[in-house]
């Protein structure tokens, strides 16, 4: 087997790997779109948020540690040494809950009803306020995150795929990050657990019943703001696995919450309401990237095509399919 061959299958399956990590944030996207009809702006900001509070919870901070010293001259920074991840982990999980339901509370109970485009605007004057709550409690420094995930190359898949190249080449083995596997086997859990609730549960049909109509599904009897304390809530233990992910990748920094927007070309490939579309689209995206920047990027100067290659794709894609692959198709009576 060529050594060309060979590049271009760990290119694909890297790519694979990394489409995965995308489709991980459009899945709590595509999660808020469902049940509202409207574009959750804020869904990276939950990632950071969300991982800022894991690290919080495993180093033992003192949330607004640097606000209370301030007013109060106290010099409190941690309450204990640290905690069991899986300790932290629920813990983190029981305040994204919390945080859904003070959304419901005091913003999202106020706006039943309301035209689509004053739910994206608060979702947007949302994302501004976690991001600044995310600073005041856990400050701004760039946090080590660390839950026992292995990451790094797979040796045992390098050993194994040496002897792929022709003799006598310089072919050193296939490179995987053990990380992106373990995402892999994550998404796909989910994204099963999620289609089943959506398409064999009562609350998954109702879900659907909302994001059709607000004031139809409150006539038969429906719970809108039940509903949404669950969504949001489901949506933000998805951006906790999206941000352990990618905070033990990068590190968990503020530049988390700009992922969001690698989810934009993701959702227009998949679909706003598809949760099996999320991942299609994360793969496609994931897939094109790694192969223009390896094939392509070499005839343009700049470089880096892999950062905006993602939205030519999306472009392109809108002007033959608006909805995605699996998004509900647009039907209208003339």
């Amino acid at each position: 087997m060529s050594v060309d061959l060979l590049n271009f299958i760990e290119t694909v399956l890297n790519g694979l790997m990394s489409g995965v990590m995308y489709s991980l944030v459009a899945l709590g996207f595509v999660l808020i779109f469902k049940a509202s009809g409207v574009f959750n702006f804020a869904q990276g900001v939950f990632a950071l948020f969300a991982a800022l509070t894991l690290v919080g919870y495993q180093t033992g901070q003192v949330p607004f540690a640097h606000l209370i010293n301030e007013l109060f001259g106290t010099n409190y920074h941690n309450w204990y040494a640290s905690m069991p991840n899986f300790l932290a982990i629920i813990l983190t999980m029981i305040t994204m809950i919390a945080l859904a339901w003070i959304i419901e509370r005091l913003v999202l109970k106020h706006l039943v009803n309301q035209d689509p485009i004053i739910l994206f605007m608060a979702t947007i004057g949302l994302a501004f306020v976690l991001e600044g709550v995310g600073d005041l409690m856990w400050g701004s420094d760039v946090k080590v995150l660390d839950v026992g995930i292995p990451s790094g190359g797979s040796i045992w898949l390098e050993e194994a795929t040496i002897g792929l190249a022709a003799e006598g080449s310089d072919y050193y083995g296939m490179y995987i990050d053990v990380l992106n596997v373990w995402a892999t086997v994550i998404a796909v859990i989910l994204v099963i657990t999620l289609a089943l609730f959506s398409q064999y549960t009562k609350t998954g049909r109702a879900l659907r019943a909302v994001a059709d109509d607000h004031q139809a599904a409150l006539s038969v009897g429906i719970s809108l703001r039940t509903i949404w304390i669950l969504v949001w809530a489901i949506s933000g233990f998805i951006a906790m696995v999206a941000g352990i992910m990618w905070g033990t990748e990068s590190g968990v920094q503020f530049s988390l919450s700009l992922i969001a927007l690698k989810a934009l070309p993701v959702l227009i490939l998949g679909g706003f309401t598809s949760i099996p579309g999320a991942i299609i689209g994360g793969l496609l995206i994931g897939v094109g990237e790694k192969l223009a920047e390896i094939y392509i990027g070499g005839y343009f100067e700049t470089g880096a095509l892999e950062n905006w290659f993602a939205y030519v794709m999306a472009l392109v894609f809108l002007l033959f399919r608006p909805q995605g692959l699996f998004g509900d198709k647009i039907i209208e009576r003339v």
